[in-house]
Parts: structure tokens; C-alpha cells; sequence
């Protein structure tokens, strides 16, 4: 008896299986990439309860970033500013502003004023402010030209791969010390080799070992 079907048809079944799963592994590569901190994190800038612009108090105004976030130096945190590092200056200037009453209302009250945090790292992952700005790291490699913001955001995604993509090679980050607040600093032309030379003398060595950001 001649064959009902052509013999093409005999690999529609195998031609299927192998289309579910690439389907499959391209549906979760998508969700793997485009799921990431880097699309789903990056860019964030809530609103705060007090519009703050850093652009008018760092860039016109001069104010350090030391002023308002000192503890980068000496704790693990940099810390977000008390009411009364605000009302050091508020006190006396900027009082007609209404923006400015969820200020006044803490500072009467004594209760802190609700601020959203924007760097947020899970409670999983361990890391300190001062062992990485007295090393060498500037507020910009991580926070992005904040004194530029009129809302602070998120422009790095800083997850597990962005950071050990700095621990595998800290060189291009680091800076002198006294230019860690500088959001401006450029490197020199021989920033390697003083790059080199900071690893050398103050014995940086950048972990990547599990334990170092996980405990």
C-alpha cells in the first residue's frame, strides 16, 4: 500500500520538542536579563516627603557631602541627615518655605522625617561605607554625579555582579583620599600606575569569596 503521509511529517514531533525548548530557555534568559536590578532597579527616584535638590545645596550652595553624610567615613552606613543637621541651617533660612513643614513639624515633635531610602541593599548582602571611601572609592563610582540631581536616583543597579565586576578590578575607581567627594575628580594620564601604587601601600585586596558580602 503506497504511504498516506510525505516522510517530513515523520519529524514533526522532534521539530516541535525542539521549539518548546528554545522557547522555554529564551523565555527565561528574557526574564533572567530584563528581570535583573540593572532594568528593574535602575533609575529609581521616589518622591520624598521634602523635595531636596542636591544640585542647589551641593553645586551652588558648596556644601560638602561630609556635612550631611558624615558616618561614610567612620560606620558602615553613610547615614541619612538628622533634623537637626537640616535645622543648622533652616533654622534661620528657607523658613517661609511650605515644602519645609514636614521639617519644622519633626523638629517640634521629635520625630524623624519619614525619607524613602533609594540605595537599598537586602538585609543578605553586608556592606561598609568607610573600608571602601578610605580605600580609595569615591561617592561617585556608586552613587553617580549626585550634585547634579535635583532627585536623587538610582544609576547603578548594584547588584552581585556590578559590585565583584569592581572587586575583580578596583584599580579604575580608586582615587586620593582627599578627592573621594569630589564628583568632578579625572583621573590622571597615569592614574593606573598611582592606582597600583594605592593597592600596594594600603594592602587593598577586594575579596570575592562569598563570605566577604554574605555572613
Amino acid at each position: 500500500m503506497p504511504q498516506i503521509f510525505p516522510r517530513w511529517v515523520n519529524e514533526i514531533p522532534g521539530r516541535l520538542q525542539l521549539s518548546a525548548i528554545l522557547l522555554i530557555t529564551l523565555v527565561i534568559l528574557g526574564f533572567w536579563y530584563f528581570g535583573s536590578p540593572e532594568y528593574l532597579e535602575t533609575g529609581y527616584a521616589p518622591n520624598q516627603p521634602i523635595p531636596f535638590s542636591h544640585t542647589f545645596h551641593v553645586t551652588e550652595l558648596g556644601i560638602d557631602c561630609q556635612y550631611c553624610h558624615g558616618g561614610a567615613w567612620e560606620s558602615a552606613v553613610a547615614g541619612i541627615p538628622s533634623t537637626q543637621t537640616c535645622m543648622t541651617c533652616h533654622e534661620y533660612v528657607g523658613l517661609e518655605h511650605e515644602t519645609l513643614q514636614p521639617l519644622r513639624d519633626s523638629w517640634e515633635s521629635g520625630m524623624p522625617v519619614e525619607w524613602i531610602r533609594v540605595h537599598d541593599l537586602p538585609d543578605h548582602a553586608y556592606f561598609n561605607h568607610s573600608i571602601h571611601v578610605n580605600a580609595g572609592i569615591g561617592c561617585v563610582s556608586c552613587h553617580g554625579r549626585v550634585d547634579r540631581m535635583d532627585v536623587v536616583m538610582k544609576t547603578e543597579s548594584m547588584s552581585m555582579g556590578w559590585c565583584l565586576d569592581c572587586h575583580n578590578n578596583p584599580a579604575p575607581h580608586l582615587r586620593p583620599t582627599s578627592e573621594i567627594t569630589n564628583m568632578a575628580w579625572e583621573p590622571p594620564e597615569n592614574h593606573m600606575e598611582f592606582a597600583q601604587m594605592l593597592i600596594e601601600k594600603r594592602n587593598i585586596d577586594a575579596s570575592v569569596y562569598c563570605n566577604a558580602c554574605h555572613r
